[in-house]
């Protein structure tokens, strides 16, 4: 199912956390595809690294996180908990003007336990990739 609205009517957060600009395919309770436009007037690059600004990867990790509760989210606000990574890989900096696709799948479902299996990618590069596990109320 193709789908392009943003979600931010139905993430729990709100400006400036919202780490998805943008659904672009989701299949519920499996998988979903996001995309989060990386742009120079985020706030965090005022201050990291002035000279060569990147995007902390914990705000990666965050964005991953949040397109992958997106997967179980039933279009209402739903409380979701970072629980776990595991094997979090960092292959590149993620720098303006880099769109990022964020592909996620869950891996095992033990409600209210999720674990899932995400990649970021931008252009055709793998830019980072973790096994996140959320605590979905």
């Amino acid at each position: 199912m193709s789908v392009s609205l943003p979600p931010v009517n139905i993430l729990p957060h709100s400006y400036p956390f919202v780490m998805i600009d943008k659904i672009v395919e989701l299949e519920k309770g499996q998988r979903i595809v996001c995309i989060k436009n990386v742009t120079i007037n985020e706030n965090y690059f005022t201050g990291h690294f002035e000279e060569n600004p990147s995007m902390p990867e914990i705000l990666i990790i965050e964005a991953m996180a949040q397109a992958s509760g997106l997967i179980v989210n039933n279009n209402k606000r739903t409380l979701v908990y970072l629980a776990g990574i595991r094997d979090a890989s960092f292959k590149r900096p993620v720098v303006p003007g880099d769109q990022i696709f964020i592909r996620s799948s869950i891996i095992q479902a033990l409600p209210p336990l999720y674990v899932f299996g995400v990649t970021a990618h931008v252009r055709d590069e793998v830019v980072s990739e973790a096994q996140i596990t959320l605590n979905i109320i």
